[in-house]
């Protein structure tokens, strides 16, 4: 018998496989929850899938993740990346991961991780919404609009309250499995 998933991720195997290990996981960790900025940042106005299917290349391009020799690239490294093809060749995305790489380590020091932070806006906890349909899940929330305009408010940039809601599903800060996917009591 075939597992019930969300339907946004159905036919395509990468898709499933992200959708049935990551999506929606809760995420403390603040190398992954800086990957997954970086990934928003980058899907502003593209499909995810789009995104996915680059995640190596983005991985090897900006040096697995991490911020702190983010925070460091140079005009030589914005050069390189932006004529690398394996990934989103933006050049304000990519000003914007640099940006928001020296944002994020702001906030390390401040709270003494972006784990912290990120999660005090639930008080650690994961919200559980009950959607029938993924279509039924909105786009951003009040709580999304309150981190975006934090968010900006210490130096971020490309982090939209419809970027911060997708972040918050995808880190499991929001439970928005469908009621009837497999994923739904797991995560």
């Amino acid at each position: 018998m075939e597992k019930h998933r969300c339907g946004w991720c159905k036919g395509d195997a990468l898709y499933e496989a992200y959708h049935d290990l990551e999506w929606g996981v809760s995420v403390t960790d603040d190398q992954k929850l800086f990957e997954f900025l970086l990934l928003e940042t980058f899907q502003a106005g593209l499909s995810w899938i789009t995104i996915l299917k680059k995640r190596e290349n983005f991985r090897r391009a900006f040096d697995n993740f991490n911020p702190e020799k983010i925070a460091r690239y140079g005009p030589d490294k914005y050069q390189t990346l932006l004529a690398d093809a394996g990934i989103v060749r933006n050049r304000l995305k990519i000003k914007g991961s640099i940006t928001n790489a020296r944002a994020f380590l702001a906030v390390q020091k401040e709270f003494g991780s972006f784990s912290t932070y990120y999660w005090s806006f639930t008080a650690g906890k994961q919200i559980q919404n009950a959607f029938a349909d993924y279509r039924d899940a909105p786009a951003k929330t009040a709580l999304s609009d309150r981190m975006s305009a934090d968010l900006k408010k210490r130096g971020f940039t490309f982090v939209g309250s419809t970027i911060i809601y997708a972040m918050m599903q995808a880190t499991g800060m929001v439970n928005d499995h469908e009621i009837k996917c497999f994923r739904y009591d797991e995560v």
